[in-house]
C-alpha cells in the first residue's frame, strides 16, 4: 500500500507570504503616486514661471482681434492671429492678446502645442469661468479644448476688456497654480506619514 502525502506551507506561513505581497505592492503603488504628485508640483512651478512672463508681455504691449502684433523687418506693424503665426519668423513680436502672452512666453508659436502652454491655457480658462480654488481639469478632449481657447480669445476681445484685467487674470491663475501645488504638497506629506507609520 502506497501513502499518497502532500506536503504544504504551514498556514501561518502562508498568512505571512501573502501579507508581505500586499505590502510590496502598496509600497509600489505609493512610490508611484508620490513620483506623479512630485511631477505634477514641478509642473505647476514651471506654469506659474511662464505666467510671470506672460504678465510681462502683456505689459510690453496688449492687442484684441489677433493673437500677435508683429513689427516686420521692414518696420511695418501687422497683427496675426493664429493661422498666421507661421510667417512671423520674419518678424518681431511687439504685442500679444491673452493667448498669445502665453504662447510667446511659452516659447513662441513653435511651443504653441506644447503640454506647457496648453496645460497653462487650461489652467487660465479654468480661473476665468471657475473657481479658482478647485482643481481644474487637465487634458480636456482635443475639441473640448479648442473651444476653451475661442472662450479665451472672445473674453480677451470684448470691446470693454482693459490689458488690467488681462493682467488679474494671469496673476490669478498664478494664485490657483501656488494653491494646487500647495495642495499636493500636503498630499505628498500624508502620504510620507502612512509610509512612517508603516514601516514604524
Amino acid at each position: 500500500m502506497t501513502l499518497d502525502v502532500t506536503l504544504s506551507a504551514p498556514r501561518s506561513s502562508r498568512h505571512g507570504w501573502s501579507a508581505t505581497r500586499r505590502e510590496a505592492r502598496l509600497r509600489r503603488q505609493r512610490l508611484a503616486r508620490q513620483a506623479r504628485l512630485v511631477a505634477q508640483r514641478g509642473e505647476l512651478h514651471y506654469i506659474r514661471t511662464l505666467l510671470g512672463d506672460a504678465v510681462t508681455v502683456v505689459a510690453g504691449g496688449w492687442v484684441q482681434h489677433g493673437w500677435f502684433l508683429v513689427t516686420t523687418e521692414q518696420g511695418r506693424q501687422v497683427r496675426m492671429g493664429a493661422s498666421s503665426v507661421p510667417v512671423m519668423s520674419t518678424g518681431t513680436v511687439t504685442g500679444a492678446c491673452l493667448v498669445g502672452a502665453i504662447v510667446q512666453a511659452g516659447g513662441g508659436p513653435a511651443a504653441a502645442h506644447s503640454q506647457l502652454v496648453q496645460r497653462t491655457l487650461d489652467l487660465t480658462w479654468h480661473v476665468l469661468y471657475h473657481d479658482e480654488s478647485q482643481p481644474p481639469r487637465w487634458c480636456p478632449a482635443p475639441t473640448l479644448r479648442a473651444a476653451h481657447l475661442r472662450d479665451l480669445t472672445r473674453w480677451n476681445d470684448e470691446p470693454t476688456r482693459t490689458s488690467h484685467e488681462v493682467t488679474e487674470l494671469l496673476h490669478s491663475a498664478e494664485r490657483a497654480a501656488h494653491a494646487q501645488s500647495d495642495r499636493l504638497g500636503s498630499e505628498l506629506a500624508l502620504i510620507g506619514e502612512g509610509s512612517g507609520r508603516a514601516t514604524a
